[in-house]
């Protein structure tokens, strides 16, 4: 049968075609045109991500790596070196899950890009403990069990340790009673204070603070 009979007028077909056409347009004001059978187009492959040879000291030890120049110092660690200890959490430097020390200072790996840290020393929870021996601020979580799921634990320790030597060089927070003053007495609220950008979601923040205050003590 053909799409019109002189005899009859339009198919039943013509009619839900042009149904289906008059719809289109009125929904998106574009025209609808027929394709011909075997006219879709093939995706084209998607193309790799040009990649940049890498050097990266981390623990101590240097690392030879290629990677996508926006690959993350987080994702770096985590899913081309196989140091899962840095936790990916909020990946909006919010929770603090990710936190290591890079020449002792702790950042957020998740909003840094790890092509911008070769030469650095970068320092992650997997060497803090000098073989068997736990660094302090491990030690103290353990005795204080300050820590729950855990999840945040690596963050908050690293967090932690970075804190301490601020505090030891004098640098004042925005606790501090003086910050004119040469040393920082680490009180409650000075530890809160300084940890305050590493989320416990667990709420072990009490055996957390006593942890790092026993550390400080300790030190």
């Amino acid at each position: 049968m053909t799409e019109t009979d002189n005899r009859n007028g339009p198919t039943r077909r013509t009619v839900l075609e042009g149904g289906v056409a008059t719809g289109v347009l009125l929904a998106t004001g574009l025209p609808v045109y027929a394709e011909p059978a075997g006219a879709v187009a093939a995706a084209a492959p998607p193309t790799p991500a040009p990649t940049k040879p890498m050097s990266l000291r981390i623990n101590a030890k240097d690392f030879a790596v290629e990677l996508d120049p926006r690959t993350t110092l987080l994702d770096a660690l985590r899913n081309h070196l196989g140091l899962t200890g840095s936790k990916k959490g909020c990946h909006h430097g919010q929770c603090g899950a990710c936190t290591v020390l890079v020449d002792g200072r702790r950042i957020n790996s998740c909003l840094t890009l790890a092509v911008m840290h070769q030469g650095d020393e970068i320092t992650t929870i997997e060497g803090l403990a000098e073989g068997d021996r736990l660094h302090p601020v491990q030690a103290a979580f353990v005795a204080r069990d300050g820590f729950q799921c855990g999840y945040c634990t690596p963050g908050q320790i690293c967090s932690a340790v970075g804190m301490l030597d601020e505090a030891r060089a004098g640098w004042p927070s925005h606790a501090s009673a003086d910050v004119a003053a040469a040393s920082v007495a680490l009180t409650d609220a000075e530890i809160r204070e300084r940890m305050s950008g590493n989320i416990c979601r667990c709420a072990a923040y009490p055996n957390i603070v006593a942890a790092i205050r026993d550390a400080a003590e300790g030190a």
